[in-house]
C-alpha cells in the first residue's frame, strides 16, 4: 500500500513532462522523437495564420424578398437590377434561376420548380408574381386582363392632369425598341395615370397597367412629353436618377386554387419620393 501512493504523484509528475513535450513537439503522441521533417511541418502548422472564413456574399434569393408563398404561388419583391429570366448571355443572375434554387432547398435533383406568369424590366423593382404548378400558371395567366396591377413612377418636368388615360398603339421594331403607331401595326395598349404630386421638375404618379405590353408604361410616359428618370432608352441619356424611377406597387388578382381576391403590396422606396422632394410640399392630387 506505501509503495503504491508513493508511486502515484511521480506518475502524475512523468505524465505532466510528457504532455508538455508532446505541446512543446519535443515528442509525438506515441512517446517517440519527432523527425526532422516532422518537426518542420509542425513548425509551420504553428507559424501559419489561422484563415478567416470569408462571409458569403450570396443571397440564396439574390436580394428578392418574399411577400407571400403557398402551394399555388409565389409573391416576392425585385429588386432594381435583376433579370425576371435568363437572356443568352445572362443565365443565373435572374429571379427565376433564384427562386428555382429556392423552392429545390438546394437540391439540383429535386422537382420542386416555379413558372413564370409575367415579368418586370431589369432596372424596375417591385412585385413579381410566379407560380408553382403548371395549372396555376394557366389560370393566373387566363385572368391576367382582368389583374389589377399599380406601379408608381417619377417623371420628367411637372404633369397638369390631375387623372386620366393613355390609350393607343404600340409595336416594336427590329432593334426590340417599342412605339407608338396605328391600330393596323400595333396592338391597343391602355395606361390609367393619377398624379400624386408635382414640382416643376419631376412628377410622381400612380400608374395602373390596364393591358401588359412590353415596357408600355415607359413608351406611354415618354410619347407624353414626361419619360420616367432614370430612363435612359425611351428618356433622357444624362438623368438625376441613377436607376429608372419606377416600381411596382402591387397586384389584384383572384386565387387560382381557392378563388379567393387576394392583394399584395410592396412599400414604396424612399428615392422615389425624394426625386419630388418629399410628399409634404406641392400640387397633390387625391
Amino acid at each position: 500500500m506505501t509503495d503504491e501512493r508513493a508511486t502515484k504523484p511521480r506518475k502524475k509528475r512523468l505524465a505532466k513532462q510528457r504532455a508538455k513535450k508532446i505541446a512543446a513537439g519535443e515528442l509525438t503522441e506515441s512517446g517517440k522523437r519527432p523527425t526532422a521533417s516532422k518537426k518542420r511541418s509542425e513548425r509551420k502548422r504553428a507559424d501559419a495564420k489561422p484563415k478567416k472564413k470569408r462571409a458569403s456574399k450570396k443571397d440564396p434569393k439574390r436580394g428578392l424578398e418574399i411577400i407571400h408563398e403557398d402551394r399555388d404561388i409565389l409573391v416576392v419583391d425585385k429588386p432594381t437590377g435583376l433579370l425576371t429570366v435568363g437572356t443568352d448571355s445572362e443565365k443565373t443572375r435572374t429571379a427565376y434561376y433564384a427562386l428555382t434554387d429556392y423552392v429545390r432547398k438546394g437540391q439540383a435533383k429535386s422537382r420542386n420548380r416555379i413558372f413564370v406568369v409575367h415579368r418586370l424590366d431589369r432596372e424596375t423593382s417591385g412585385i413579381l408574381v410566379f407560380a408553382k404548378t403548371p395549372e396555376a400558371k394557366m389560370t393566373l395567366q387566363r385572368q391576367w386582363d382582368k389583374t389589377k396591377k399599380r406601379y408608381l413612377a417619377v417623371v420628367e418636368g411637372r404633369w397638369e392632369d390631375a387623372r386620366g388615360t393613355i390609350d393607343n398603339h404600340l409595336a416594336e421594331n427590329a432593334a426590340h425598341r417599342v412605339y407608338a403607331t396605328d391600330a393596323d401595326r400595333g396592338r391597343r395598349a391602355r395606361t390609367r395615370y393619377r398624379l400624386i404630386k408635382a414640382t416643376e421638375r419631376a412628377s410622381l404618379l400612380e400608374l395602373e397597367l390596364v393591358t401588359g405590353r412590353k415596357h408600355q408604361l415607359r413608351v406611354h410616359l415618354a410619347d407624353a412629353g414626361h419619360p420616367i428618370l432614370g430612363d435612359r432608352k425611351y428618356g433622357k441619356k444624362t438623368t438625376r436618377s441613377k436607376r429608372i424611377a419606377l416600381h411596382a406597387l402591387s397586384i389584384a388578382f383572384r386565387h387560382p386554387y381557392s378563388g379567393k381576391p387576394c392583394t399584395f403590396t410592396t412599400e414604396a422606396p424612399g428615392f422615389l419620393e425624394g426625386l419630388v422632394g418629399g410628399l409634404a410640399t406641392g400640387k397633390t392630387t387625391r
